[in-house]
């Protein structure tokens, strides 16, 4: 599926240490923030639940290979999938405007 903008997979703007948690480069664009914030929320959440992958996707009908691609940075979900995963796991996963003004802080 075509990204908007030309922006690259979010995880390629890695600058330093391990997705999610790494620094992001400089002139990362907001797609990149906002996926690396999700997928810090998808896997805490997934932490917080005790689920693997493939319960997830058999509860939130999404196939664990995408929850992996999510959770590595290789794509952002689309609003179908979002929904479902915030569903299944009961707590929201889309980070909002906070990614942006925390992109600073990882």
């Amino acid at each position: 599926m075509p990204r908007s903008n030309n922006d690259q997979l979010p995880a390629t703007y890695v600058a330093s240490g391990n997705w999610p948690y790494a620094r992001l480069v400089e002139d990362a664009p907001i797609s990149a923030h906002y996926g690396q914030a999700f997928a810090r929320n998808l896997a805490g959440a997934m932490e917080a639940s005790e689920i693997g992958l493939r319960a997830l996707g058999d509860k939130a009908g999404v196939s664990h290979a995408t929850i992996s691609r999510l959770l590595r940075g290789m794509v952002l979900p689309d609003m179908g999938t979002l929904a479902r995963l915030e569903v299944a796991l009961g707590t929201g996963l889309w980070p909002g405007l906070a990614a942006w003004s925390d992109r600073h802080r990882v």
